[in-house]
Formats: structure tokens, sequence, C-alpha cells
């Protein structure tokens, strides 16, 4: 007979289904020891994101994950938020303490940490396209990182204004642009970050985007695939591509620290990574 699951973690959004995020989570209790860890992914609709959170809570979930369309709304359904919760106004990562629900925000991190290795954030142009959860993580993140300025593009004016706000507090440059179709990048521009979810259901969606306004810079998707159409048409314009594995990984990775006090073994991590993506 098996022993009970020695800590409960799960993924709260909708979609979920191909989220590969339980097998990273799973794979790194393996790897620290926690062999009874278990991780859900659960559908909620945004009626039923009050009730999902209260069982979760009800079943002392060491901790879950928050997924679009729910990491604005979330916030509403916690106790508290940490500083990085409060400054992007988005909750991705929320974890038990005692009786309270804490929500956190690791998006920022781990985009900041998966661009690392390629470009230098400190003194950057970056323009973020959506004004979402992730693109107000990436969006403050970015600023906190030094970024020069950052322009936000999304459908929405009033959710692009809200966005902007978000970047002055933390002290940087911000300015909502027009979104058009095709939208085109403003000379200077150093990095662009499709923080959308266009391509996350058929890889073969894209924001359409004229890459031939600014010098190549870097091109990064917070999608969860190994390469996207918006990757593959900037990578054809000779801007360099940046995909949201890596992302993925390093928000986990932290949020995992934060839930057990055990720092995950990343190349666990990506190997169950590769595998659930086959």
């Amino acid at each position: 007979m098996r022993n009970p699951p020695t800590a409960l973690f799960a993924l709260l959004g909708s979609p979920v289904a191909g989220n590969p995020t339980g097998a990273m989570i799973e794979a790194a209790c393996r790897s620290v020891g926690l062999d009874e860890g278990r991780y859900v992914s659960i559908d909620v609709a945004d009626e039923g994101l009050a009730g999902a959170v209260s069982a979760l809570r009800t079943l002392g979930v060491t901790g879950f994950h928050v997924t679009i369309p729910h990491k604005v709304a979330v916030r509403t359904h916690v106790d508290r938020l940490t500083s990085a919760a409060e400054a992007t106004g988005a909750v991705n990562c929320v974890k038990r303490e005692a009786s309270e629900l804490v929500g956190d925000n690791t998006d920022g991190r781990g985009f900041v940490a998966s661009l690392e290795p390629v470009v230098a954030l400190r003194g950057a142009r970056v323009l973020v396209l959506g004004a979402g959860g992730a693109a107000r993580a990436v969006a403050v993140e970015s600023a906190l990182a030094g970024a020069a300025s950052i322009l936000v593009a999304n459908r929405s004016p009033a959710r692009a204004a809200e966005l902007v706000e978000l970047v002055h507090r933390a002290g940087t440059e911000s300015t909502a642009v027009p979104w058009a179709i095709p939208l085109a990048i403003p000379a200077g521009t150093d990095i662009v970050v499709n923080a959308t979810s266009v391509g996350m259901l058929d890889a073969d969606d894209a924001v359409a985007v004229e890459w031939s306004g600014a010098e190549p810079g870097v091109a990064a998707d917070v999608v969860i695939r190994p390469s996207t159409r918006f990757l593959e048409d900037a990578a054809g314009a000779g801007w360099t591509p940046v995909d949201g594995l890596g992302m993925l990984i390093e928000q986990a990775a932290a949020g995992f620290r934060w839930w057990t006090g055990r720092e995950p073994h990343r190349d666990v991590m990506r190997a169950a990574l590769a595998d659930a993506l086959g």
C-alpha cells in the first residue's frame, strides 16, 4: 500500500491540458527526496476560481501555481501578497503558511534569469506585447533589472495604461504604443517580448509583427514551446530568439524553493520538461 503524499501541489488555469509543469515539479520532488510529492493540474473557469482556491485551502495544499487567465483575479482570493506580487499586480505562485495563503510572482524573476545568458537587461530598451499577468511580471522585473525604457503594446489601451503605471512605480520610463496589425517595432528597440498567449494553443498562430523597422536584437516568447511562429519570424529577420522554456524552468525552480526550502536540480527539471514536450 502506498504511503500518502508528503506534499500536494497544483496548477489552476484554463486551459491546462498539456501543461508540463507537473512533470517538472514531481521530478524535482524525487530529486530532493520528496518521493511522494504529487502535482495535479486543474482546469478552472473564471466563475470557479474562488471555489477552487477554497478547496485547495481545505485540502491543505503545500502550494500551487496559477496560470492564464487567473493571475490577476486570484489576488483577491489569497490572504496576503509578497512584494513581487504587489509590484506586478499578478500572482503565479501561492504558498500555504500556517492558515494563510500567500501569493507571489516568480514569472518575472524566471524571465530575467532566462535572458541573462543571452542579453543584458540593464540599459536595454524593451517592447512588451500584452498587458496580462505574464506581461506585468516581465515588464516590472525588467524595470527592476535596470531596463532603460519599456514600451507596452496591448489591444486594450486601458490595460496598457495600467501596466505603464506599474512600470513607472518601479522607477523606469514607460509608454503605451498603439496595437496595430502588423505591429511595427520602434527603432532602437533591443528586446521584444511576446507576453501574450498567442501561439500557446496553436504553434502556427503569431502576433503580426513588422520586424524590419529596427536593427535586430533579441526576441523572447513566454509561450511554453521550444519554437513558435513568433520566434521563427523573428529569427528570419535576423533577431536572436529566446524560447519560453528557460523562463518556465526558472520560475518553477523559484517556486519550488519557496514551497519546500530545498534547491531543485534544474538538469532534472529540464529533462522532465523535454520528456513532457516530446
